[in-house]
């Protein structure tokens, strides 16, 4: 991807200019995936980027936005970082971030991924591992309640959409900065789980067991989740060690990903958050 010199500020007023169109390109996986980069949006995501130690290569400014005192202060931790500040028109922005009214921050950030073997449970410990997850919305919801109940980290497996698209980094509001993720195939995943210290369970339309049944406390647990259409595949429903359900009474045959995602994680949760029954 090209870019100007590190540290330099630019104003930039064209649709034509190489710097807008590689930062307009970003919105294809491809081009995310070739330069190692993606976009956020907003100058919550690019502080919370930056107070996580992430790398901003480039920071967008609308025109209206300077003058703000916070967004000229997140600047210059950007410039002072090696990082480079372009200021653009409104119209600029609004074709950058595919938006009819668009933040007037955006950032191009490095992207940052750990290895599965870098996920070492211990205590009372929760991984969440997604089976090909493919709504983007989804995965950024999952990655926002994952962080919200204090997981240690997200295992993206086989062909799970991009963490880094502009619409999953919006979902997460934030939380995919502070989020280990890793990227696994099936058969890592399965081999990774032979050696899991704790409970690994999964969701599953065969689940006998009540979701509140297993004891989940005090001890490292893996939840695996499946595809929204087609569940978990036979292969890591067998490697679980349990196999849950959650209940219904309605006519839906099954609940969103990232509901019954949200549902287990608390659950699993429920000692480390407080959340005992009281007499």
């Amino acid at each position: 991807m090209s870019s100007s010199a590190p540290g330099r500020v630019r104003e930039v007023t064209s649709f034509a200019n190489p710097l807008i169109k590689d930062i307009k390109g970003l919105a294809l996986k491809k081009n995310r995936d070739e330069a190692r980069v993606f976009l956020a949006e907003g100058l919550k995501l690019v502080i919370e980027a930056l107070d996580q130690g992430w790398t901003v290569k480039t920071l967008v400014l609308a025109k209206t936005a300077l003058g703000n005192p916070l967004a000229e202060k997140t600047a210059a931790r950007v410039i002072a970082a090696g990082g480079d500040v372009l200021e653009v028109p409104e119209k600029l922005m609004a074709a950058i971030t595919r938006r009819d009214n668009p933040q007037l921050v955006a950032a191009v950030i490095s992207q940052r991924l750990s290895s599965l073997s870098s996920f070492r449970p211990s205590g009372n410990d929760v991984y969440v591992a997604l089976d090909r997850v493919r709504d983007p919305g989804n995965l950024g919801t999952i990655i926002r309640t994952a962080d919200a109940v204090g997981a240690k980290g997200v295992i993206l497996v086989g062909d799970t959409t991009d963490p880094f698209s502009m619409e999953t980094v919006r979902a997460t509001m934030g939380s995919v900065f502070a989020m280990p993720l890793a990227r696994a195939g099936e058969a890592d995943l399965i081999g990774w789980m032979k050696a899991f210290p704790g409970l690994s369970a999964g969701t599953h339309l065969k689940g006998a067991v009540d979701y509140r049944k297993p004891d989940y406390a005090g001890k490292p647990v893996l939840l695996v989740m499946g595809n929204e259409q087609q569940g978990l595949t036979e292969a890591l429903a067998g490697a679980c060690k349990a196999l849950v359900r959650i209940p219904q009474a309605g006519k839906a045959d099954s609940l969103n990903l990232a509901v019954a995602t949200a549902v287990m994680l608390y659950e699993i949760r429920r000692s480390a958050l407080g959340l005992e029954d009281r007499p």
